[in-house]
């Protein structure tokens, strides 16, 4: 219902207006226009200050207020990441903490301690180095305390998973794939 059409129902029961003649009429749906404008607004303005609703610009805005803008293919995986990195604390060195900001700035990494002051960096579900790695190596170098010692790990295919993927060796080649391809290949 729009405020127009509300206007004339809350002044129907007082029977004092004509609220079909053009003056009254008029009046009410101009002044129904407005708030209709009004209200639009204001739910624009109530959806884009949540993350957990925002679609556009609060997005945008949220992210401005960070060095980096993390890397996100939707709006809801920017909002994922805006409320990663609003979770972490100055002082959060804790490995969930460090887990938390990589997702916030979008690098699809995972950080696990292999030892002491040494971190085994890898990237689930990416065979082989991943494209844009020399920039998530930056991210990531950023991120981590410069005391901790940092190992990349990338998974690469080995021949025991290549039997078990593929039958016989007709099925690898019928992909026609090449040697670098065939080593990341997650079929």
């Amino acid at each position: 219902m729009s405020y127009g059409q509300y206007l004339r129902e809350l002044l129907r029961p007082l029977h004092i207006y004509d609220l079909e003649a053009p003056f009254h009429g008029g009046e009410l749906d101009a002044a129904g226009r407005t708030l209709d404008q009004v209200q639009a607004a204001l739910e624009e303005t109530e959806r884009e200050t949540s993350l957990t609703t925002a679609e556009t610009w609060g997005l945008e805005r949220t992210a401005e207020l960070f060095v980096r803008r993390p890397v996100a293919g939707s709006p809801r995986a920017l909002a994922a990441a805006l409320a990663a990195l609003l979770r972490i604390g100055g002082d959060s060195f804790t490995l969930p903490a460090i887990n938390d900001t990589l997702a916030g700035c979008g690098v699809p990494a995972r950080a696990e301690e292999i030892g002491v002051e040494q971190v085994r960096i890898s990237f689930p579900g990416q065979a082989g180095i991943p494209k844009g790695f020399e920039e998530m190596k930056q991210i990531i170098e950023e991120i981590l305390p410069s005391h901790l010692g940092i190992a990349y790990w990338f998974w690469y295919l080995t021949w025991a998973e290549l039997e078990a993927r593929f039958d016989c060796w007709q099925d690898i080649e019928d992909l026609r794939l090449s040697w670098e391809e065939l080593e990341v290949c997650m079929v």
